[in-house]
């Protein structure tokens, strides 16, 4: 008689269950490492449960735009302000809208809340104006000018009221004009000839009256508080020539009409310039916007100082105002007296683009952690309840078996901790009490799979099949049984997390999470280690503690084949 052939084990390797076990163990032994190598011990806490501030911002509609306080620009608030804190790295921070006019920002403990704070406030209108005039940022006397001085071709300053404006330095110092501010092109500069500036037709009377009226106000302006700084263009439409203010009151402008949006900023990042050694924001402009740009350094370039500067204007005051030498094209790069975090906060800002509305703050409050740690304290023992009536009835059922189980919890648990304690600085997750409440419901979900395989195994012992039989015929059943459940599971909480805010999305987050652990659980330890214990003479023999006893089980008797009879050929025997 042949040999029968040797194939395949059944799936499930019988044979070889310490490579499952040996791959989950080092799985857990890298995340334990790098959970430590990244100096984070513990999970994230959210406001919930670590305290934090709390911003409430109420917008508010430039005059003659009360409408423009809708839902729409609203919503559309809150996404940029979602954007611009998380891409401060803060974890758990919640923006949603109270109201029609308020929107409430919560930052959680730990974070850099100041920043934040700064950040989901500021408009980030950003403009690139070409520069009229410039001043030390006081105010200066009136000049003493004819009356056809005074008189402009345009809402423009005339070139003669403008010089005896600055007689005595047309530029201020490099200290308070610029502070050592320049742009640079990216790209190589256009070698193309400039235009020449050219005339314009006789102003009207209504254009001198409102060139004399900005020549007034530029020299009344104060620009050594930060009251008047943010006052100076308020309310102004990027048509308008506008005064402002340098950023840190020692200078101020008449800008002319806007010529460059922050809407045609494609990215801006901060970096450090190699050549300096100093902080600066390198710009890209989108295709529009560099043809705009371009255009606009090429008139620049041909005009003298002042004239021949242009003013980057955030929210009304000039971030820099440097001077053109010749025309620049796709991509800007902001120098000057930047520290790291205000070039990453001006980069963070340009990359998220503008608010829609201006906000102001109503009130910060402090959050503390008592409410949501006596909650999470409850929680816990709740969680802990629930666990040790999960074990008294594992044990009383299945006896040996849940010797397995609880193993199998326990590097759940395990798994679960490091990969909450990697996934705050990974990702911005933080654990609030719904998380917590979702890892509590993945006990259940993983325990039920423990319960389908340990039964699929009793039915085939029910059948008259040994241990070692029974484990490996248990698992294809069982495993079918246990992915759908998980695939279930998996789906609820992916559409949770898609249709829901704020912390609900902690709890589906943690509810996926958990089940997708509780698949790699089962199949890398759990299926493993059933397979070697069934070679264990405890589970094998039926022992009555070990949860496998065929006679409690009320199994049938092996089935046997019975010898076939052959008909007797003899007639005299039959």
């Amino acid at each position: 008689m042949a040999a029968p052939k040797k194939g395949r084990g059944p799936a499930g390797g019988q044979g070889r269950p310490g490579r499952a076990l040996a791959l989950i163990l080092i799985a857990m032994v890298a995340l334990t490492g790098g959970m430590f190598l990244a100096h984070q011990p513990t999970p994230r806490l959210g406001i919930d449960l670590a305290g934090g501030t709390s911003i409430t911002l109420e917008a508010k509609a430039e005059p003659g735009q009360e409408k423009a306080v809708n839902k729409t620009n609203m919503d559309t608030a809150v996404q940029i302000m979602e954007r611009r804190v998380n891409g401060l790295g803060v974890s758990e921070a919640e923006v949603q809208t109270q109201g029609e006019r308020n929107i409430i920002v919560n930052i959680p403990k730990g974070t850099n809340s100041a920043q934040a704070r700064k950040q989901v406030g500021t408009t980030a209108k950003l403009y690139f104006r070409p520069v009229l005039t410039a001043a030390q940022g006081t105010p200066t006397p009136a000049p003493s000018a004819s009356s056809s001085d005074k008189a402009s071709p345009s809402t423009k300053p005339s070139a003669s009221a403008s010089d005896k404006a600055s007689s005595s330095s047309t530029k201020p110092s490099a200290s308070a004009t610029t502070q050592g501010r320049a742009v640079t092109g990216a790209l190589k500069a256009d070698s193309s000839p400039t235009p020449k500036a050219s005339g314009s037709p006789t102003a009207s009377a209504e254009d001198q009256a409102a060139a004399a009226k900005l020549q007034k106000q530029f020299e009344a302006l104060d620009c050594s508080t930060k009251a008047s700084r943010s006052k100076a263009s308020k309310g102004a439409k990027p048509s308008d020539t506008v005064v402002a203010c340098e950023q840190d009151g020692t200078a101020k402008y008449v800008l002319g009409p806007a010529e460059v949006s922050g809407t045609d900023v494609d990215s801006a990042k901060a970096a450090i310039n190699q050549q300096t050694g100093q902080w600066i924001v390198q710009m890209e402009f989108t295709g529009g916007g560099a043809k705009k740009f371009q255009k606009t350094t090429s008139k620049l370039a041909a005009q003298q100082s002042p004239q021949n500067q242009f003013a980057i204007a955030l929210d009304g005051e000039v971030v820099s105002a440097p001077s053109v030498q010749a025309a620049l094209s796709a991509s800007a790069e902001i120098s000057g007296s930047f520290t790291q975090q205000s070039a990453e906060d001006l980069a963070n800002v340009l990359s998220y683009g503008a608010l829609p509305l201006s906000f102001q703050e109503q009130s910060v409050t402090t959050v503390t952690a008592a409410l949501g740690g006596e909650q999470l304290k409850a929680g816990l023992i709740a969680g802990a309840i629930g666990l040790a009536l999960v074990v008294i009835y594992l044990v009383a059922y299945y006896r040996g078996l849940a010797l397995i189980a609880l193993l199998s919890l326990l590097v759940s648990g395990i798994l679960t901790y490091t990969l909450m304690s990697l996934l705050g600085p990974a990702i911005g997750f933080a654990l609030n009490l719904p998380a917590v409440c979702g890892a509590i419901v993945a006990i259940g979900i993983t325990a039920d799979s423990f319960i389908v395989y340990f039964e699929r195994i009793r039915d085939e012992i029910r059948e008259g099949r040994t241990l070692r039989p029974a484990v490996e015929r248990a698992w294809p059943r069982a495993r079918r049984t246990i992915l759908v459940s998980d695939f279930v599971s998996f789906l609820a909480a992916a559409v949770l997390f898609v249709v829901t805010v704020g912390k609900v999305q902690g709890f589906a987050f943690t509810l996926g999470l958990t089940t997708l652990l509780d698949v790699v659980v089962v199949f890398l330890f759990t299926k493993p280690v059933m397979t070697l214990m069934a070679r264990k003479k405890f589970f094998a023999s039926g022992h009555p503690w070990s949860g496998l006893d065929p006679k409690r089980l009320g199994a049938k008797p092996p089935l046997r084949r019975s010898r076939r009879v052959n008909a007797p050929t003899d007639p005299k025997e039959a």
